[in-house]
């Protein structure tokens, strides 16, 4: 029989993808449960996080496991729900993805939150070594590395990126479109702020980005930036501030472009990153990244900010390099070795062959890594059902 396991959320690209395909027989996740009133596609405030959820539904799943979405409640109602988890006798597997919540400024209640899970859990799961190490560090508890899953869709033909409507046609046909080689100029870098929420340093990482831009041009690299900002944001004053920095002066306009643009669909999204050559994280904190996750799934190297354990997730050189928030030449030396340019080396440019070749091995790495990972939370689920793990 399957496991049946209560993901918070299910309806989320990370837990979609963290499954086999075909699904495995011995896992079975419960569709998504949406809050009442929600638009199509919002599952938070999840609805399984609730103790009143856990006794009407008790028979109904043997594991609940919980990624995202804890900021919606206070710790209060958290320690409910786990009462009420073992009041019914199931297990809690929590996968800590954040050790600092990229949508706080105030990080007190994600630390209490974090002090509930992780010490009452049956299982820990997190991303990265360094978190591992940082989890036991704190709570004294040993956490399950398994890697960050694929984001990019993966399946179907290497050599046929229209792939069929469940795995994303769209957005990999968008990808596609950016793939036919091109005269090229200028080396392009990209930087998405979004709505500048609290794990976004916007200000410093514009200006990072550009006096980067300035140290490389004057070493006589022909190098551009290109800014994308939320048309509606969380923070004003700094986009305000963004805008004054990117419209400082004629010559500059010349060097980066502020784009400020609604949400994008997922396409739009992959079509974006796909026409970069390189792209730069501008995390004030976190621990991990999806963006990154995205942008290996691309072949598109990153320039990633000293901070948590991002870097971690792949450690390949050619792929990512770490600069320093606030010192651009830090950045220009990490842009310099992405792209290429001091070093002759011919780096993988945007709409290249060579960007497909990559794209397409990392696709097939990760169709084999998906049943890796698969079959790992599978066995995360079978102890945790068998007692408290001493991993």
């Amino acid at each position: 029989m399957s496991m049946r396991v209560a993901a918070v959320p299910t309806d989320h690209p990370y837990v979609r993808n963290l499954r086999a395909e075909p699904d495995d027989a011995a896992v079975r996740y419960l569709a998504e449960e949406y809050p009442s009133g929600a638009e199509p596609g919002r599952w938070w405030p999840p609805v399984r996080i609730d103790p009143r959820w856990i006794a009407a539904h008790d028979t109904d799943f043997d594991v609940l496991h919980v990624h995202f979405g804890t900021e919606s409640f206070d710790l209060a109602h958290l320690e409910r729900t786990v009462d009420a988890l073992a009041a019914a006798g199931r297990p809690l597997v929590f996968t800590v993805h954040d050790l600092t919540n990229p949508q706080l400024h105030d990080q007190a209640d994600h630390l209490a939150q974090l002090d509930l899970l992780v010490t009452r859990a049956a299982a820990v799961i997190t991303l990265t070594p360094g978190a591992a190490a940082e989890v036991a560090r704190r709570w004294g508890r040993d956490a399950v590395v398994i890697a960050h899953p694929h984001v990019l869709p993966i399946d179907g033909d290497d050599n046929d990126e229209d792939n069929s409507a469940e795995s994303g046609a769209d957005a990999v046909a968008a990808v596609a479109a950016t793939a036919a080689p091109a005269p090229r100029g200028a080396a392009v870098v990209g930087m998405h702020l979004k709505d500048l929420r609290a794990g976004v340093d916007g200000v410093a990482a514009a200006s990072t980005l550009l006096g980067a831009i300035e140290v490389l041009r004057a070493a006589g690299h022909d190098v551009v930036a290109r800014i994308e900002l939320a048309d509606r944001v969380r923070d004003d004053a700094a986009r305000d501030e963004i805008r004054a920095l990117c419209a400082s002066d004629r010559a500059l306009a010349a060097r980066v472009e502020l784009v400020e643009h609604g949400r994008y669909s997922d396409a739009e999204l992959f079509a974006a990153l796909s026409g970069l050559d390189a792209y730069v994280l501008p995390y004030r904190h976190g621990t991990h990244s999806g963006w990154l996750e995205l942008c290996w799934d691309l072949g598109l190297p990153v320039a990633v900010p000293a901070v948590g354990f991002i870097a971690e997730q792949h450690d390949d050189p050619a792929f990512c390099q770490s600069f320093a928030m606030s010192r651009p030449g830090t950045l220009a030396t990490a842009l310099d070795a992405l792209l290429g340019l001091s070093s002759g080396m011919d780096a993988p440019r945007a709409g290249s062959p060579a960007r497909r070749r990559v794209r397409n091995d990392r696709r097939s790495a990760r169709r084999r890594e998906r049943q890796t990972i698969a079959d790992r939370h599978r066995d995360v689920y079978r102890a945790a059902l068998a007692g408290p793990v001493p991993w």
